[in-house]
């Protein structure tokens, strides 16, 4: 039964943006995966809140292009004319940030993480309150597991940039590494 509602949600998740027509009634599909107010509960799913306008734009354009590939978000795009990515870029920009997990923190990880942050120049591009710019995205407090899985795929060239400059930066940062840069700028206060 439960794969029987999921199927339906998928499939009306599928078809909403062929049938509505604004940004009021497309966000609410967004929100389902990327979280209340743009702040996701979802493994490896970005939260969205604060997030560049710019950034988004292209992000969207290019999952409406398969130049990045995730199934969902390829058909949550189909259809959508770049004034509909343009709109939903600047609807989720509006939405509050992210805000850091809650609990306990590991001093050691995040002095850590800190020195990689200087050592690799991360808060040059994504700016010294990681809150992105223009193309940059906005990385604050973003989720830990999507931030390793980004990493990750920017490390492998699993996913591309707009130029080679994430591949590069991360070309000699270790796993182990990776997992620290992710938990201190999940962390950002």
């Amino acid at each position: 039964m439960r794969k029987f509602f999921l199927a339906i949600a998928i499939g009306c998740f599928t078809l909403l943006p062929a049938f509505a027509q604004t940004v009021k009634q497309r966000i609410p599909a967004c929100l389902d995966c990327h979280g209340e107010n743009g702040q996701s509960q979802n493994p490896d799913v970005p939260s969205l809140g604060a997030q560049q306008p710019f950034y988004v734009t292209v992000q969207l354009l290019m999952f409406r292009e398969h130049m990045r590939v995730a199934d969902s978000m390829n058909d949550a795009t189909r259809g959508l004319s770049d004034d509909d990515l343009r709109n939903l870029a600047d609807a989720v920009s509006n939405l509050p940030p992210p805000r850091p997990p809650d609990g306990p923190v590991d001093e050691a990880r995040i002095e850590r993480g800190s020195a990689l942050v200087g050592q690799n120049h991360c808060n040059f591009c994504h700016t010294p309150s990681f809150t992105g710019q223009q193309n940059v995205p906005r990385i604050a407090d973003q989720r830990e597991d999507y931030l390793i899985k980004a990493l990750r795929g920017y490390k492998d060239n699993s996913r591309h940039g707009y130029d080679g400059t994430m591949a590069e930066t991360l070309a000699s940062v270790t796993d182990e590494q990776i997992l620290d840069l992710a938990y201190y700028i999940a962390r950002v206060k």
